[in-house]
């Protein structure tokens, strides 16, 4: 079954702690966490304290997206903070091998990421086999965004780079109940979603919607 990641993005940041009980309620399987620097993408978000806070309000996994420059600063403070995964973009760094050597250390998942308009066969370059690819379905930095229509077929590409090993596929952006089924079919493992979650306050009949479950 598909997991879902409600992206906190979307979340009142006034109530961070009463929105995490209400999804642990509605049974998310974990939570996707942006991270953004106003330099990587056009916006930004929270640091690691705030990670750090949050650890203490539920045991769900905490997923990291790093979409910052020069990931490898970012990294230890948000691994020592309590991320689960951390996820950094293949663009922002030189030593992408290095960097998911570098966050598995920690023992941690360590995942990697593409903007929607860089080639997904770059991944075919890695001789560090990540445990996850984020594929993004939106241009990174804002939520709320359109659907970017090559995405599932981006998806099936990343599967089958990675064929041969145990590699997680993420898509984050524009998810929601029309295209989610497009992006299961074409084989992803987990949902981020913010607008499609949180919309109208009814998190797990939004959660059910997204996993294909009957109301």
């Amino acid at each position: 079954m598909v997991l879902v990641a409600p992206s906190l993005l979307s979340a009142n940041p006034a109530f961070f702690g009463r929105e995490i009980k209400r999804l642990e309620k509605a049974h998310a399987d974990l939570l996707h966490f942006d991270v953004m620097d106003g330099h990587f993408v056009p916006n930004i978000t929270y640091g690691s304290h705030v990670l750090k806070g949050l650890k203490k309000d539920t045991s769900l996994p905490f997923d990291v997206h790093l979409m910052v420059n020069q990931p490898e600063k970012f990294v230890p403070w948000f691994a020592e903070a309590g991320a689960d995964i951390i996820t950094f973009h293949f663009e922002a760094t030189f030593q992408p091998d290095k960097l998911l050597k570098e966050i598995k250390k920690y023992h941690i998942k360590a995942g990697i990421s593409l903007k929607p308009k860089t080639d997904v066969n770059v991944l075919s370059t890695l001789h560090e086999i990540p445990d996850m690819v984020l594929v993004m379905g939106v241009e990174p930095g804002f939520g709320g965004q359109s659907f970017l229509e090559d995405t599932p077929k981006r998806i099936k590409l990343t599967k089958n780079i990675f064929a041969a090993h145990r590699v997680l596929i993420e898509v984050d952006g524009g998810i929601d109940a029309k295209t989610a089924p497009l992006c299961i079919q074409a084989g992803a493992d987990i949902l981020a979603a913010g607008t499609a979650v949180f919309r109208d306050g009814t998190y797990a009949k939004n959660i059910r919607r997204l996993r294909g479950e009957k109301q």
